[in-house]
């Protein structure tokens, strides 16, 4: 590990020293200058905080001592500077890291492929680890959740960047580095929910197109045999433009063109790959079969107007008759190029990516009630009806409701969608649109709900080739899943509906607004409950259940080092396959470029196959074990409840940090409320919710409520209990391994000048007390001198993140206190939008340099 660190410490961080010096010629406004006087501003920032002062107190003396700006116009315009100066050193650690990806990770080592595969060998467990690939596999599904402050075309650059500083080509990197102090880092307007779509398909075609396809090819060399020959074990999954939760600019043409989009991604890979071969394959009877699918090929991508005529069984049909022309006639040259072709269509299709739809139950509830309004399809007092009544009205509803039956475009577009599904089918097939995720399911009319739908829009059960999926949140709505879950088992049509599909039921579980809800402790324990409940009550009706996660980036959303959940996974949790989304900065930062994608995918199948073939006694939690997990868990939510409910706690929230210019930062399409008015907690989403926790350096979510659970248990004497569990029990140490990254990223001396505050003061402290708490205990358990101490690569890359962003975080508080003052005053004017334009700009750097998620 010193050597890793070692490795970490030349390649990056020296590198990053040497390269940031070509900064200086920057395409900046008196860029030189604002070089020098950013690394004095550090320093006396660090100074600053050491000497608890505010950071307007640091800011103010930072220009009295080093400066000879005394207007406030000079001040903000070498503020803003350092902001603009600071991304671009954000944009460098990244592409630095990228490059260093293959030196600073063991691609061989723990949790690969290749680690797996030798551990099969040594146990002689091909045949368990066949029978396991039969049906398993990891589904990504890339989401638009608005955590990426990157536009496309950075993304780009860092790119680039990367693959020039891993080959030392200082020429060509200043070069990126000059285009990049040309390339604006946030958008005048919200991207479009298509041009969301547009900017992940980037990743499809130049990142997964590329690491799914090694991973199936080396299963393939290792293991003949053992993966079936259609095997999809990586898939993707898709969001943008199909996800209408809150989103009330996603509509039906939206959702078309990116289905569109989506197939016209694959068709390209497929004619690059082609054209590729074709340079290759200059041999009889195999050339023309070559020439023939380029033809076809370039005529469904390119041709307008060109009507689509293309099947992924037609692409496999001629490169299967190529692959047996090499071996039979033609000493099998270049086979391997062809398989992996072929592999790879077996993998994308012609959808690349599935697109889930999604929309939120009480919008299905709203359409059913204006539906008994204007249709005799649902009786007129439908919306007075028990949950039991309203069931049995929609066994009987018949017919077909046409769209335009609604003034409200929301309900047209949530009826149109549903036809829109099997337009899609019938061009990038069954697997490009086959799932419904309905949110904030609360109950079995949910489901039966969006059944009903599909008959109501000229489906009939026998063809419906489509998956609902409830998606459970909330504490309560975890603890009552199992029982929803049952009482749809037992309804006769859709018991007949999942016997049509393969008697196979995926529920997603949502990690974000679990937390929000309950805290971390209790959110992560409730999933882990309903995934044991849920697969209790479906393996009692004989239903094979899936589970997919709701996870994002930091800790707090469920993020971390996600793959070790898998690995921790009980043998009375159903472990068929791996889906979780994959949000945000998470999607550049865990799945930026080839070597990481294949790296981080490898990791999650090996946790679920591992899991199944050699850890399952051990994964499984004793009821001794469960018992103090859930005894941590109550204490937990108990000390969480109480704090969200103090009567200032959002009002501290918005009043201390960017939450309310989320909105502003344009980097989603989504509103950061799912309401419009007055700001609560159940309306706010969980991504700004979490974000502002983690710009103001408190991450409050990912271990509030933890220390105080472990105190307890402390106090009350069953700490050598506790201490058990955490040297027998991955899941637990995983869940405080993730709660000591959330730690490691907070700085509390930022927001110190708080503590003394009339009216939030008391509410900083119980904060301060409480990760002070929290970091205690933890550190008695790991006995560990510092958080993260079993890690210090990701250790020192976080410190050297928040060395960078100090800046950023400094002038942003110092903008929000302006913007406090001036708003007292009632003055509304230009310094206030100066400010707040400050506050939005320093998001973009802070947000980016917390990409190490994981």
């Amino acid at each position: 590990m010193s050597s890793t660190i070692e490795v970490f410490r030349n390649q990056v961080g020296t590198r990053f020293e040497m390269y940031n010096s070509l900064f200086s010629s920057l395409p900046f406004h008196r860029v030189e200058k604002t070089g020098v006087l950013l690394s004095l501003f550090v320093l006396h920032c660090e100074e600053g905080y050491q000497r608890e002062l505010s950071p307007k107190e640091i800011i103010l003396s930072f220009f009295e001592q080093y400066t000879n700006y005394r207007t406030e116009q000079e001040q903000n315009d070498l503020l803003f500077r350092f902001v603009q100066y600071a991304e671009r050193q954000v944009v460098l650690f990244d592409a630095l890291e990228e490059a260093a990806f293959r030196d600073t990770h063991d691609m061989h080592g723990i949790g690969t492929l290749k680690q797996l595969s030798a551990a099969v060998v040594q146990s002689k467990a091909q045949d368990e680890l066949a029978a396991k690939l039969r049906d398993f596999s990891v589904r990504l599904v890339l989401t638009a959740h608005p955590t990426q402050f990157y536009p496309s075309n950075v993304l780009g650059i860092i790119n680039d960047l990367s693959k020039a500083l891993a080959t030392d080509n200082t020429s060509l990197a200043h070069s990126y580095l000059r285009q990049l102090g040309k390339t604006p880092f946030f958008k005048k307007e919200k991207p479009t929910p298509y041009e969301e779509a547009v900017n992940l398909v980037w990743f499809l075609e130049n990142v997964f197109y590329r690491a799914a396809g090694n991973i199936m090819y080396y299963l393939r060399d290792q293991f003949n045999g053992a993966v079936p020959q259609k095997s999809q074990l990586v898939r993707m999954g898709f969001w943008p433009g199909g996800d209408r939760d809150g989103n009330p600019f996603v509509k039906s043409d939206t959702t078309l063109r990116v289905a569109e989009a989506l197939r016209a991604a694959a068709v390209k890979s497929y004619y690059a790959d082609i054209r590729r071969l074709k340079r290759r394959l200059t041999f009889k009877g195999v050339e023309e079969l070559v020439k023939e699918l380029e033809t076809k090929l370039y005529n469904n991508l390119f041709v307008p107007g060109y009507t689509f005529d293309l099947t992924k069984e037609e692409i496999l049909d001629t490169l299967n008759q190529i692959r047996e022309l090499l071996i039979e006639e033609h000493s099998s040259l270049f086979l391997s190029q062809v398989e992996a072709l072929i592999t790879r269509v077996e993998l994308f299709g012609l959808y690349f990516a599935s697109l889930d739809i999604r929309q939120d139950s009480s919008v299905h509830g709203h359409l059913y009630e204006e539906l008994a309004l204007v249709s005799d399809a649902i009786p007129g007092d439908y919306a007075e009806q028990s949950d039991e009544a309203k069931i049995d009205i929609l066994r009987k509803a018949t017919g077909k409701v046409d769209p335009e039956v609604f003034e409200d475009e929301l309900l047209q577009d949530t009826l149109q969608v549903i036809a829109d599904i099997k337009t899609i089918q019938e061009y990038n097939g069954e697997e490009g649109c086959h799932r419904y995720i309905i949110s904030h399911s609360t109950s079995a009319l949910n489901v039966m709900e969006v059944y009903t739908l599909f008959m109501l829009s000229g489906w009939t059960a026998e063809e419906l080739t489509v998956d609902i999926v409830p998606l459970f949140e909330t504490i309560d709505d975890l603890r009552e899943a199992a029982s929803v879950m049952r009482q749809l088992y037992e309804n006769e049509r859709y018991r007949s509906h999942l016997h049509r599909r393969r008697n196979t039921q995926t529920i997603m579980l949502g990690f974000s607004d679990g937390t929000k809800d309950g805290g971390y402790f209790m959110a992560n324990w409730s999933i882990y409950k309903a995934k044991e409940a849920l697969t209790q009550v479906s393996r009692e009706y004989g239903i094979e259940v899936i589970f997919f996660d709701g996870r994002g980036g930091p800790p707090a959303r469920g993020g971390g080092k996600t793959q070790q959940f898998y690995a921790s996974m009980s043998s009375n949790i159903s472990n068929k396959e791996i889906q979780l989304t994959i949000q945000g900065q998470t999607i550049s930062s865990n799945f930026g470029n080839i070597d990481s994608a294949q790296y981080n995918i490898e990791q999650l199948i090996h946790a679920g196959i591992s899991n199944a073939l050699f850890s399952q006694s051990k994964s499984t939690l004793s009821s001794d074990d469960e018992a103090l997990l859930q005894q941590l868990a109550d204490i937990s939510y108990k000390a969480y409840s109480v704090l969200k409910n103090e009567p200032v706690f959002l009002d501290y929230l918005n009043f201390i940090s960017p939450l309310r210019y989320y909105g502003e930062a344009n980097i989603g399409s989504r509103p950061s409320k799912r309401k419009a008015g007055k700001l609560n907690l159940d309306d706010l989403r969980a991504v700004p919710y979490v974000g502002a926790w983690s710009q103001l350096k408190q991450n409050l979510p990912g271990y509030y409520g933890v220390g105080t659970a472990l105190q307890e248990m402390h106090e009350s004497g069953d700490w050598e209990s506790i201490k058990q569990l955490y040297k027998s029990s991955l899941y637990f140490k995983t869940l405080l391994d993730n709660c000591e990254m959330a730690m490691k990223k907070c700085f509390f001396p930022v927001t110190a000048y708080l503590s003394e505050h009339p009216k939030y003061g008391a509410l900083w402290r119980i904060i301060y007390e409480e990760f002070e708490r929290t970091k205690k205990y933890v550190l008695m358990l790991s006995e560990a001198d510092e958080l993260m101490a079993d890690k210090p690569v990701d250790q020192l890359s976080i410190q050297m993140r928040q060395r960078i962003e100090l800046p950023l975080i400094t002038i942003q508080q110092h903008a929000l206190a302006n913007i406090r003052t001036l708003e007292e005053q009632n003055a509304e004017g230009q310094a206030k939008l100066i400010y707040e334009k400050m506050v939005v700009r320093c998001s973009f750097g802070i947000i980016n340099a917390e990409r190490n998620s994981a």
